[in-house]
């Protein structure tokens, strides 16, 4: 057919470099500690396995805010499930997120005073 218009190919963008995919991939697992409530959650499963009852009674704060965050932990690994009769029991996904949590206190120990009045961090 004379005159007819093929229509322009898209041209998927170029993906980013690995590395920065490593980096953003990164950004992401420490997000999920970034939130006040979850990293709570995980310090108290730090101490051992416990119920969702129990997290609820430990942090005071509604059942649906609990089983929200632990959704998220959950979803990326950092908590992992067992069922005990009719009770969920949650405990650490991965032994080396201790190791992440204690490497992180000893930082902040040291830095208390600049991480808690930087401007940077939202």
């Amino acid at each position: 057919m004379a005159g007819a218009q093929v229509p322009p190919q898209r041209v998927s963008p170029a993906p980013p470099p690995a590395d920065e995919l490593g980096s953003a991939l990164h950004a992401r697992f420490f997000s999920g500690l970034a939130d006040q409530t979850r990293l709570r959650i995980v310090r108290l499963l730090l101490e051992g396995p416990r119920s969702v009852g129990e997290l609820v009674a430990a942090l005071g704060i509604s059942q649906s805010r609990v089983s929200n965050h632990l959704s998220c932990l959950k979803w990326c690994g950092y908590v992992r499930t067992q069922r005990s009769g009719k009770y969920v029991i949650y405990e650490l996904g991965d032994p080396r997120i201790a190791e992440i949590v204690a490497l992180a206190a000893g930082i902040v120990a040291r830095a208390a005073a600049h991480v808690e009045f930087c401007t940077r961090i939202g």
